[in-house]
């Protein structure tokens, strides 16, 4: 592997994963012998991306909830940016409307959540929006459900809170990933590559685009670094 490596921020659902969001097992030994840094950013609570790095083996550095949680093992801190009292007013208000979050009655996708609330993508969008706006908030479509967010914290904002506790540059690092959550994170980093099944968003901010799609296309992404 080269010695240029860059340190690498990557993205999980659409970018390690295939299009049913399973792991591609292939992944594995490129992230667990990643010779620099590796920063998981994803739309997902904290859990998820701690269990990634703690069963991958490597250390755990992740931007969770698109920018809303940072947590660096390295310096044992966790960082915290979003009104989640104004995203819960926003679910309240919501279902009284008649609509449903669409996760079921126990809810993982929000069980843990710090910062934000997501809905399913199958539900209706407009007055989700429209009630995100009156609370001061944004909703941001990731492909894979709508999150009421902070417009304050995303992905971008998270890598340079991860680089100001590891003395580090966001330019330094390459970053991959697949939706319009991952754009940010393109402008900050160093190089960027959105894989071949990205919205058009990131295929807009990114350096470059992948010809293969999902975890075929993080391969590639990482390839010229790893011959």
């Amino acid at each position: 592997m080269s010695s240029e490596t860059p340190p690498l921020a990557v993205d999980i659902d659409g970018t390690l994963t295939d299009d049913q969001r399973a792991l591609d097992p292939r992944v594995i030994p490129v992230l667990r012998h990643w010779p620099e840094r590796v920063v998981v950013a994803t739309g997902k609570a904290m859990p998820f991306p701690i269990a990634l790095c703690e069963f991958l083996g490597i250390g755990r550095t992740v931007i969770a909830e698109n920018g809303g949680v940072v947590f660096v093992e390295a310096t044992d801190s966790l960082e915290l940016v979003g009104d989640k009292d104004a995203a819960d007013a926003v679910a309240a208000a919501y279902r009284d409307r008649g609509y449903d979050l669409g996760f079921g009655a126990v809810d993982l996708a929000n069980r843990w959540r710090e910062t934000e609330v997501v809905v399913q993508i199958d539900q209706p969008v407009a007055p989700l929006e429209a009630l995100a706006e009156e609370h001061g908030l944004v909703v941001l479509d990731t492909g894979y459900a709508y999150h009421v967010t902070d417009p304050s914290a995303d992905k971008g904002t998270g890598l340079d809170a991860v680089c100001a506790h590891l003395d580090r540059e966001p330019s330094e690092f390459l970053a991959v990933g697949d939706s319009e959550n991952d754009a940010q994170l393109f402008d900050v980093a160093g190089e960027s590559v959105a894989v071949s099944n990205a919205d058009a968003t990131a295929r807009e901010r990114a350096d470059r685009i992948t010809e293969a799609s999902y975890a075929d296309g993080f391969l590639e992404a990482v390839a010229p670094y790893r011959e």
